[in-house]
């Protein structure tokens, strides 16, 4: 009698930081999970984007030094109101200019996922398309946040 002996396949091992498994190049890095107008997939954000640039803007902030600090999603979603929600809307207020905020918190959130990119593009992105940019970031966490808690990647999810 003929025996078969099976042995386990190498199990995937999800990347919470690279949740849908975004091709790296030779140097590592990756595209952006979403692209820049895949604003529009989360209208939320995107609407809130365009309306409230500065609650966006601290909501990210404190997930993304949530994520780095505890390596967990911030228990509450992130802070909309704050310290960095008042000076990013003084800034947008008095002279337009609270996407120079965004630049580097844009530039942090492309080395914490390893994404392609450099300061010149987060500096286009940030002034020129605020909402969509602020909304690719929300995404990108989301995508982690979600992977963390064991959960399934669903994109469309509230603010």
């Amino acid at each position: 009698m003929a025996t078969t002996t099976v042995q386990p396949g190498a199990s995937a091992v999800m990347d919470p930081k690279n949740a849908k498994g975004m091709p790296r190049d030779v140097s590592g890095e990756r595209e952006w999970s979403n692209g820049l107008f895949a604003c529009f997939n989360e209208p939320g954000t995107c609407i809130l984007s365009w309306c409230c640039p500065s609650m966006v803007y601290s909501q990210v902030k404190s997930r993304l030094t949530f994520l780095n600090t505890q390596g967990r999603p911030h228990p509450s979603g992130g802070d909309m109101f704050g310290s960095d929600c008042f000076i990013h809307c003084c800034l947008t207020s008095c002279c337009a200019a609270g996407w120079v905020l965004q630049i580097g918190q844009r530039g942090g959130t492309r080395m914490r996922y390893n994404i392609k990119g450099g300061g010149f593009n987060d500096c286009l992105s940030a002034a020129c398309c605020t909402p969509c940019e602020l909304t690719q970031q929300t995404q990108e966490l989301a995508l982690e946040e979600q992977a963390l808690m064991g959960q399934p990647q669903d994109m469309h999810q509230k603010v």
